[in-house]
């Protein structure tokens, strides 16, 4: 079996089930976490502020981002606001754009300059992370989602996209003084925190799913081959298949 690695790219967890959210504090591989409305329905939350602040009495040091749901931009400075007072350690997490397509960059200009940690989400073109890095420059630290495991469901190479943007950020990055950090959203499997760390991301946030194969993914190809076939046996005779 492989020694585990020590991954260059900071791997933050992604889901909103707060088992796993306090485990995944308690290890030290997991630098970050992130959340998402859609995430915290499929948990059974139904109450937004008291599940976030609840949480945060626990994870006080690692970075979690918390999205706002509003619609309309007025709403959304507000809920952003007032996601800002929870903690030290608090992204809000903002969408590039409104389910009627309009662009998010002038909300995010306004917050990150008044000292807002941002994490700006559901990126998938070059031309939306320039917008965002523009936005971002010179404000607080920011985080810029870029969505490359649904771009890769849907037959689109995420590869190129996301170098481009991990070079973006950081020459913005280092233009501006400001921390600009790429992050590969979507995980899909192992494997891309491998893909994402060649790209040049700063960050990757992986389901806990797919952090619970990590162990895993330190087998050799030819004890995974082993371990296949056992299971092979193990399901025929727990079935009773007989020929």
């Amino acid at each position: 079996m492989k020694s585990k690695r020590q991954y260059k790219i900071k791997i933050y967890s992604d889901g909103a089930e707060k088992d796993s959210l306090l485990k995944m504090n308690q290890n030290p591989m997991i630098s970050g976490m992130t959340t998402n409305p859609s995430l915290m329905k499929k948990a059974g939350i139904s109450n937004y502020g008291t599940f976030c602040k609840d949480i945060l009495t626990h994870i006080k040091e690692k970075p979690i981002s918390f999205e706002v749901f509003a619609d309309d931009f007025v709403t959304m400075e507000k809920q952003a606001r007032e996601i800002a007072t929870w903690g030290k350690n608090v992204y809000v997490k903002i969408p590039i754009q409104n389910s009627e397509g309009k662009s998010s960059i002038e909300l995010v200009k306004t917050l990150t300059k008044d000292g807002i940690k941002l994490n700006v989400t559901a990126l998938y073109t070059v031309k939306q992370v320039v917008e965002t890095c523009q936005a971002v420059a010179g404000g607080a630290p920011s985080i810029v989602s870029v969505f490359a495991g649904r771009a890769a469901d849907l037959g689109h190479d995420p590869i190129p996209t996301m170098i481009a943007s991990a070079e973006i950020c950081n020459a913005y990055a280092e233009s501006s003084g400001s921390e600009i950090e790429c992050l590969w959203a979507s995980t899909r499997e192992v494997y891309n925190i491998y893909e994402a760390e060649r790209a040049g991301c700063k960050i990757i946030t992986v389901p806990f799913d797919v952090l619970a194969k990590l162990d895993s993914s330190f087998k050799t190809l030819s004890e995974l081959s082993l371990d296949t076939v056992q299971t092979f046996k193990k399901d025929s005779e727990a079935a009773g298949f007989k020929i």
